[in-house]
């Protein structure tokens, strides 16, 4: 793989008359490659009664809490989603069998989420589906130690 040309820092690049229009390009750039891969994902999503990619994040996130479930704010602040979204995506779950939750003794209305028997392992299918569409979508475009400076560089835009 040919390296990329740089040009000195700060310098505008690809026609740009200012260098910051850099950091619109990166979260465009992101967003095309997020739309272009989530089609096919969440096909094969659906065939495993995932309605939606969230569904995943949060089964993922109940198994990770064990026995003790976890809480639905702790989870609203974790995944970075607005409670009414959260609330629907968690009631939609439970209609089809994959979470069930529970009122917190004096939390006022909080609620811990639990696995159901029905979701037991779900994850693990589900993860395979990320990373067969994943793998096979990135890695042919990049090596493994750019995959792992790109995962450094975003980190740094949600720590």
């Amino acid at each position: 793989m040919l390296a990329p040309q740089t040009p000195a820092d700060g310098q505008p690049q690809f026609g740009d008359g200012n260098p910051r229009t850099a950091y619109n390009r990166v979260f465009f750039g992101l967003m095309r490659v997020q739309r272009s891969l989530m089609p096919e994902i969440e096909k094969s999503l659906r065939e495993l009664g995932i309605r939606d990619p969230v569904w995943y994040e949060i089964l993922y996130a109940v198994e990770q809490a064990g026995e003790g479930g976890v809480q639905m704010l702790s989870l609203q602040e974790r995944l970075c989603i607005p409670q009414y979204a959260l609330s629907r995506h968690v009631a939609r779950m439970e209609d089809a069998g994959l979470i069930r939750r529970e009122a917190v003794a004096g939390a006022g209305r909080g609620q811990n989420l639990y696995l159901t028997e029905a979701s037991r392992g779900l994850q693990d299918r589900v993860w395979q589906v990320y990373v067969e569409r994943i793998q096979a979508a990135i890695g042919p475009h990049m090596t493994t130690d750019e995959a792992y400076d790109l995962v450094r560089y975003l980190n740094r835009l949600y720590s």
